[in-house]
This record gives C-alpha cells, sequence and structure tokens, in this order.
C-alpha cells in the first residue's frame, strides 16, 4: 500500500496534470448546467416543496453543515424527507420512524437532492464528485480516503453509480478516490447517463436494515 508520502506526491501530479477540463472548463459546464436546470425545474421545485410542507411541515428544505473541496465547509440543501417526532424526552425518533412513505419516495426517487442545483450554482458542489458526508467522518479518514476533498462534492459520482448506499463505506471511498485520480468529461457523462438508469431502476438506495446506510466508524483499512 502507498504511504502518506506517496499518496501526496499523487495527489499533487494528478492536480498540476489535471487537463483543461478538470481545472477550467468542469466548473463552467457546473454553473450553466445547474442555472439552467433551476429554471427548467422551478414548476416541479415549487410543487415538490409544496408537497413537503402539506405532507411533512415546515422547514421545506433541510438545511445541514457538510465538508467541499480542501475539506471547507457549506450549506447543504436538500428537500426534507423526515418528520420531527420525538420521544417521550424530546429526542428525535429513529430515522426509520420518521422516514415516511412519501419520504422514501423522495429518497428513490432523488427528487429530494434537487435544492442541491443551488449549491453547485454557488460553486460549493459540482454536478459530478463524491457524495457530501457529515462533519463528523472527518477525523475519521485515512489519508488515501481524505483525498475524496481534492475536488468539490458532487450531486452524484462514481460511488453512486457503483452500488450507491448498497456497498461499504471502504469500497465507497475507493471508487471516490478513483474518480478524482481519473476525472474526464467522458467518464462526468458516464455517470450522469448511469445516475439516471440508476434511479429509474431505484438501485442502491440504501443497506439492508438501514433507512439509508450506516454510519461511518472509521477505516479497516490502512493506507
Amino acid at each position: 500500500m502507498p504511504g502518506e508520502a506517496d499518496i501526496k506526491l499523487q495527489s499533487y501530479n494528478i492536480r498540476k496534470n489535471g487537463g483543461l477540463y478538470r481545472r477550467y472548463f468542469k466548473r463552467l459546464l457546473d454553473f450553466v448546467l445547474s442555472l439552467m436546470a433551476i429554471i427548467i425545474l422551478s414548476p416541479i421545485l415549487l410543487l415538490i416543496a409544496l408537497l413537503v410542507r402539506i405532507k411533512l411541515g415546515s422547514p421545506v428544505i433541510f438545511k445541514q453543515q457538510r465538508p467541499g473541496m480542501n475539506e471547507k465547509i457549506f450549506t447543504l440543501y436538500k428537500f426534507r424527507t423526515m418528520t420531527d417526532e420525538r420521544d417521550e424526552k424530546g429526542e428525535l425518533l429513529p430515522d426509520e420512524v420518521r422516514l415516511t412513505d412519501f419520504g422514501k419516495f423522495m429518497r428513490a426517487s432523488s427528487l429530494d437532492e434537487l435544492p442541491e442545483l443551488f449549491n453547485i450554482l454557488k460553486g460549493d458542489m459540482s454536478i459530478v464528485g463524491p457524495r457530501p458526508l457529515l462533519i463528523e467522518y472527518l477525523p475519521l479518514y485515512n489519508a488515501h480516503q481524505r483525498r475524496r476533498h481534492e475536488v468539490r462534492p458532487g450531486l452524484t459520482g462514481w460511488a453512486q453509480v457503483n452500488g450507491r448506499n448498497a456497498i461499504g463505506w471502504e469500497e465507497k471511498f475507493n471508487y471516490d478516490v478513483e474518480y478524482v485520480n481519473k476525472i474526464s468529461f467522458l467518464l462526468d457523462v458516464k455517470i450522469i447517463l448511469l445516475t439516471i438508469l440508476k434511479i429509474i431502476k431505484k438501485e442502491g438506495i440504501n443497506q439492508p436494515g438501514e433507512a439509508t446506510m450506516k454510519p461511518f466508524r472509521g477505516s479497516t483499512e490502512e493506507h
């Protein structure tokens, strides 16, 4: 396995020789395509917002701090998919209890992710890239896994079309880093097309017995 010094050198070489698409055109395409999508999908966005308000209450938009490129923290936007049901102690009930049938449909169809188009427009995210995960995972990554933050996080990514939440964390992070190493226009197009296919088939939405995926507790692999 490569050591930390090897990983840093590999990372530097990839950034240096990343090509025009990686360094310039990818962000331009993200901006143009996200703006077009927001304009075209605005009636659908408004309709979903209304349905979320009726079925789940307010706030309609779920906001959470996530680490982005270079681990810079940003506010992620998603449509709400869970209720605020609490136990007698005032603590939130488990995700699987608060996730309604409507919320499950939103996640299965990925409609809950549409507000992330505004994150892409702002430059927090990209259309394609490693998914933005929780802040509390940051201290748990090894040097290899941390490389997923060398690029903007994505609305969809290489790990999402290779199993999404049905694969383990180690495999998911390996796909993320593989994407970082191989970013290209053709790979992004491939991932977008495969994402559409995955959404239609509703594959990899969750791990067995989980509302989505078990929390990451740290790596069992050394790199």
